[in-house]
């Protein structure tokens, strides 16, 4: 029988395994301060000692990229040491999927030493050759399906890797309103500075925009020019390449990806911020302190971001260059995603003036925002969990209920309270009791039918329901503190709101 060409023939396995550009120099961060220990990775230093009496090299690379923003890095591959390769081992999921070469970790793991050394070894000879991504397909909330790449457990240690590395230069160069998959910054920080910027900037206008199929249309070209106004070290660059054309295997069959980062992959979150650093973030930034005449906030999360305006005269201006922009890069915003809204403190007044309804809604982040008043009239930022997340959520819930009806009752308790928690502990924000409370009921609901279903003499009463779901599905309970709180104390107000 011939061997699968992709497995690999050099890991140490006991076990049988399973399964120059025209960008503008111009384009330099104006005026923006980085919070200290952004980046919270680093190379491993060999002894306690080394730990508490020196920086680790990874450090000295953050002080020279923090020095000079226009430095070009060009030795970085021999920071990719063992201790490193085995940092970002130990760092992977433990019971995610193999790629295609079915390698899991625990097989990886029986050897490991052996592994990392002869990985090493090939790295630093050239002999390492990426894997294509095994692709599978996940659920969206809206019925789509989403595409994503699993790469091989070697091509996952070694991207990590070189995402600790170049994070100590990059994090120095983002820009503060950029928070999508950065170390020590969350989906709630961004959640956090848009509800302070709302609150407490000027803002009447909203562009609420999403790039159409970001991470398929990247083109590599420009991936690449960018990438390399910072990194000069061939060896690296080599690794990106060979990540971006090793392509996907689908149904048994390779095809190759001449446009975007698989989804999923470790490497392509920090390769989609550096696209959109240079694309949209850095223009963005010139845009609104040059071209603004009122003020102007910005919070991007990955390819979602809010633009707050004072004024409609720099709202429409401000998009229509957006457009132009984006399609010089091979990009294009969602029709259907984009939209400019009346919002933010004035808006309830200017509709109500011109008699129109209540201002519209955006969505952002797994939440509705809209506007609201407090007790004393005051404007305030109203944010409801997604009706179109929480109706997925609870799909899959109601499915995975049936799936599992004839485990025992303690079995499923304990699951379906680990669900409501997670549910908790992303939605937990103040203000949004309403939406916690509906899910537990809908959960109970759920749990009750596929419980009665389990014969014709299952029956399940509301009250034996009710002791059932006091037993075991935790009672909502606010779990977030008021976004300026927690924004305050993370910036110790020395970061404005951007």
């Amino acid at each position: 029988m011939m061997d699968d060409p992709w497995k690999s023939d050099r890991l140490v396995v006991p076990a049988k395994s399973s399964n120059k550009t025209d960008i503008e120099v111009a384009e330099t961060v104006e005026g923006r301060s980085l919070a200290k220990g952004n980046t919270d990775e680093q190379n491993a230093s060999r002894t306690q000692s080394r730990i508490l009496d020196a920086p680790s090299a990874l450090d000295r690379v953050r002080e020279a990229a923090r020095r000079d923003r226009k430095r070009k890095f060009k030795e970085l591959f021999h920071h990719i040491t063992v201790d490193l390769l085995r940092e970002a081992f130990n760092g992977l999921q433990r019971k995610a999927a193999a790629g295609i070469d079915g390698v899991t970790w625990q097989q990886y793991e029986e050897s490991l030493e052996a592994n990392l050394r002869d990985l090493h070894a090939r790295l630093h000879r050239g002999a390492y050759r990426a894997k294509p991504s095994r692709r599978v397909y996940i659920p969206k909330a809206d019925g789509r399906q989403r595409p994503l790449g699993i790469a091989s457990l070697e091509d996952k240690v070694v991207q990590r890797a070189v995402v600790v590395v170049l994070n100590t230069i990059y994090e120095v160069d983002f820009l503060g309103f950029s928070y999508g998959f950065r170390p020590r910054r969350s989906q709630h920080d961004a959640l956090d500075a848009l509800n302070v910027g709302l609150i407490r900037k000027k803002v009447s206008w909203l562009l609420d925009a999403d790039i159409r199929g970001f991470f398929d249309t990247i083109d590599h070209g420009w991936l690449m020019k960018f990438v390399e106004h910072r990194i000069g070290d061939e060896r690296v660059l080599r690794l990106l390449r060979k990540w971006l054309a090793a392509g996907v295997m689908e149904h048994g069959a390779w095809s190759l990806s001449e446009r975007g980062t698989p989804q999923g992959a470790t490497i392509s979150p920090l390769l989609a911020n550096i696209y959109l650093h240079y694309v949209f973030d850095l223009w963005s930034q010139r845009w609104r302190t040059r071209r603004g005449r009122g003020e102007t906030i910005v919070v991007r999360y990955a390819d979602d971001f809010i633009v707050g305006f004072q004024r409609i005269g720099d709202a429409k201006p401000f998009l229509e260059e957006l457009r132009t922009r984006l399609r010089r890069f091979a990009l294009e915003l969602h029709p259907e995603k984009t939209r400019l809204i009346r919002f933010g403190r004035f808006a309830r007044q200017q509709r109500a003036e011109r008699r129109e309804m209540r201002p519209e809604t955006f969505n952002f982040l797994g939440f509705t925002h809209i506007c609201g008043e407090n007790s004393r009239g005051n404007f305030t930022l109203v944010r409801r969990t997604m009706r179109v997340r929480m109706t997925a959520k609870l799909h899959a819930v109601k499915t995975e209920l049936l799936r599992r009806r004839h485990q025992p009752i303690p079995t499923q308790g304990q699951w379906l309270g680990q669900v409501v928690r997670g549910f908790f502990a992303y939605h937990a924000v103040p203000a949004n009791g309403a939406a916690l409370d509906a899910f537990r009921s809908q959960v109970k609901r759920h749990w009750k039918r596929a419980l009665s279903r389990r014969s014709q003499r299952a029956y399940v009463s509301w009250p034996r329901m009710q002791t059932l779901g006091d037993r075991w599905l935790p009672r909502p309970r606010i779990c977030h503190p008021w976004p300026q709180d927690r924004f305050d104390a993370k910036t110790r107000g020395k970061s404005p709101v951007r």
